[in-house]
């Protein structure tokens, strides 16, 4: 991982107005990953869309992080089934042309 792609969380705290004590809140629920590197904390710029839609869900809709917590792990669920049906599909179109 370098360090273009990633975010200090700092920034990231000040942009978006919330406490640093959310940021680590929210590793520890394993919702996101800190990297520390040389003494200063960063996100990977990947975990952005995942990072703003917990915070939409928090702050905007005023769900406490445990169900925060439910609703990304099967929105991820979710998405991951969509993938193999759509892997699937693919396959039995090729499997319907014969």
């Amino acid at each position: 991982m370098t360090k273009k792609h990633l975010i200090p969380v700092i920034e990231f705290c000040k942009s978006h107005e919330v406490e640093f004590s959310f940021m680590h809140t929210l590793e520890e629920f394993g919702m996101i990953e800190i990297v520390i590197l040389e003494q200063a904390s960063y996100i990977n710029s990947e975990e952005l869309p995942r990072l703003e839609q917990i915070l939409l869900f928090h702050k905007e809709l005023e769900i406490n992080l445990e169900g925060v917590e439910v609703i990304i792990r099967l929105l991820e669920r979710l998405h991951k089934v969509e993938n193999e049906v759509n892997t699937l599909r693919k396959k039995l179109n090729v499997y319907e042309g014969f």
